[in-house]
Parts: C-alpha cells; structure tokens; sequence
C-alpha cells in the first residue's frame, strides 16, 4: 500500500504541474495568440475544408464518407497527440487552447481524404494514398513549417509519409465496408 500512495502522490504532482502550465498557456494565447495572424490562418482551415465539403460532396455517399473522415479524424488527432506529448513536434498557436494540439489541420486532412474517396474512385487506392501522402508530407507540412505554425523537435518530414499513405489506405477501406445491419 505504501508504494501506491507514493504514486498517487506523484500523479497528483504531475496533474497540478499540467493544470498549472494550461493556465499558463491559456494566458499566454489569450494576449497573444487569439486574432494573431496565425489564429486566423488556422481558423480558415477549419471553416473552409466545410464550406467546400457542404458545396461539392456527392450528397448520397455523405454518411459512408463521413464514417471514413472521422476515422481520419480520430486517428490524425491522436497521433498528434502522441507526438506533441512526447516532444516530436508542436504547434506555438493553438486555435483553442482546449483542443488537440493542431485540430485545424485534422478537419483538413479529415475533409481531404473524403474528396479523394468520392472523386475518381476508380483510381487506385494506392496511388491515391501516395499521393495523399506525398502531398501531405513534402508540400503541406514543410509550408506550415516555414509558416511557424509547425515546429519539428525530434520528427523529420519524411517519417509523416507512409502514416499518411497508411491512414488514406484505412479510411479506404472503412469506406467500401458494407456490413452494416439496420439498428431495431
């Protein structure tokens, strides 16, 4: 028993050392993140990726695509997640404080994957994956990099690539499952 309350102890050090470094930040982005340049570029790549989904998606596969973009979604958040905890990368201007590190960026890839599913699904899963991937890796990231709004701590570019090409691949397949049974 001894030993669990000393580690009790310590996670209770550890959550009041977090709680105390959110309100921390959160003050730091309030005076000086909030209506900067860079919240404002993150804002609009939330909204856009929507507007355009509303305006272009084929209106009878709009749950199937969803089914796969929120996987996209899910699985892109966590993993930034993983690698802002552990350090890989972070993201200096959060657009709200109290969500995932980068949460703009997962709509767009989320909002992406499913204009690459539903536009030319003839094409192959794979190509459209590498190009996802590809596109992602060696233009997206290294513009947000240049931008400021990404900053490669122990990550290198080239690492994002097959997880791209490996998410694209799954919300593939999740988006051609035909298994579903009507709830009664």
């Amino acid at each position: 028993m001894h030993r669990k309350d000393e580690v009790l102890h310590d996670i209770k050090n550890i959550v009041e050392s977090i709680v105390k470094d959110n309100k921390e930040y959160y003050k730091i982005w309030k005076e000086d993140v909030l209506f900067s340049w860079e919240w404002w570029y993150s804002l609009c790549l939330f909204i856009v990726p929507i507007i355009l989904w509303f305006i272009c998606r084929k209106k009878e596969s709009t749950d199937r695509l969803w089914y796969a973009g929120f996987f996209v979604m899910l699985i892109a958040s966590w993993l930034d997640l993983v690698g802002n905890s552990y350090g890989l990368w972070y993201y200096p201007y959060k657009f709200l404080p109290t969500v995932p590190p980068f949460f703009p960026w997962e709509t767009v890839l989320c909002f992406e994957v499913m204009f690459l599913l539903q536009y030319k699904p003839y094409i192959s899963p794979w190509i459209k994956g590498i190009g996802f991937g590809a596109f992602n890796a060696f233009v997206a990231e290294p513009i947000h990099k240049w931008l400021g709004v990404y900053v490669l701590v122990h990550w290198k570019i080239i690492y994002s690539f097959p997880i791209y090409v490996v998410i694209y691949i799954l919300a593939h397949l999740l988006s051609r499952r035909n298994h579903f049974v009507k709830l009664r």
